[in-house]
């Protein structure tokens, strides 16, 4: 049985992914319930003939988590699920995150990744999504941004975050800096759903990670433009402070539903980067390289 201690960094890695999710009370659509286990079965047994090795799993306990979901197709499907603990946004925090403390919810965090989630033997891996809202960080999300530094401080496991349409990345990093988080040990999560090449270069330059992590989502921001920015930073030779992924959410992302699939970003953009000029010693950074050391 695989766990977060067992990273395989023989092949590649989507840094930023959900396997079960489910979101739809809060938004009032099925489709935002992602569960049908065998269509995601294929999907993974697929990924694992096209080469990727480990699925960082960014369902948190109040999003519709399920870690047997995760042991089953980890054992059916022969992908490596790394699994996360930690809060979302203020949209959708359950009612206790306001009268608890942070140092509480570092714990409820601390004993998912040294314990396991919901009484099985599956452990958390990463400290995530933890996120904000678009354009501020309401004083809750500011709590567990403090929490998630306390987690991490105490544990060593990495912190992967939420901006909503990418905004308010620096000021996640600064307040988990302040909260003596290293630079190197947070990646900064939708980063391309807009324009965003200068804060994404101070990002970069204070020693963080930064995702492409929703890619095939052209009706966010198109891939053409995720490619031109990817372009510029190979130049500057910074691609190895960038991860990819897809964030898949939905029923109809899946492959079966009329979807991209998740073997999107192996089957068309990769040959898509190749043919815009990226090496495959570039591909295999940012999808293999990066994260065996980000996440190990």
């Amino acid at each position: 049985m695989t766990q977060q201690d067992r990273f395989d960094a023989s092949g590649y890695t989507y840094a930023h992914e959900h396997l079960h999710i489910d979101l739809s009370s809060f938004k009032n659509n099925l489709d935002c319930r992602l569960d049908q286990y065998e269509l995601i079965c294929d999907e993974m047994k697929t990924l694992v003939s096209l080469g990727v090795r480990n699925i960082v799993e960014m369902t948190n306990r109040y999003m519709g988590r399920n870690p047997q979901f995760m042991l089953d197709l980890m054992r059916d499907s022969g992908i490596n699920v790394i699994a996360s603990t930690g809060y979302y946004q203020s949209a959708f925090f359950p009612q206790h995150v306001a009268h608890t403390t942070a140092r509480q919810l570092a714990d409820e965090m601390i004993a998912e990744i040294e314990q396991g989630i919901d009484a099985t033997t599956l452990k958390a891996g990463v400290i995530g999504e933890i996120g904000s809202s678009k354009g501020v960080i309401t004083p809750d999300e500011e709590k567990i941004f403090h929490a998630a530094a306390i987690a991490h401080l105490e544990t060593g496991r990495p912190v992967s975050t939420h901006t909503s349409l990418g905004t308010m990345g620096l000021e996640q990093l600064t307040l988990l800096k302040k909260q003596g988080v290293d630079a190197e040990r947070v990646v900064i999560g939708h980063c391309d759903l807009r324009d965003n090449l200068d804060n994404i270069l101070r990002m970069i330059e204070q020693g963080a990670y930064i995702q492409f992590d929703t890619i095939g989502k052209n009706d966010y921001y198109p891939d053409e433009k995720r490619i031109a920015m990817l372009q510029t930073l190979a130049q500057r030779g910074l691609l190895n402070r960038v991860m990819l992924s897809m964030d898949i959410t939905r029923r109809s992302h899946l492959k079966a539903n009329g979807g991209n699939g998740f073997e999107y970003l192996i089957s068309t953009f990769v040959p898509m980067l190749s043919h815009a000029g990226l090496t495959q010693i570039e591909i295999d950074l940012m999808l293999r390289d990066n994260p065996a050391v980000f996440f190990k």
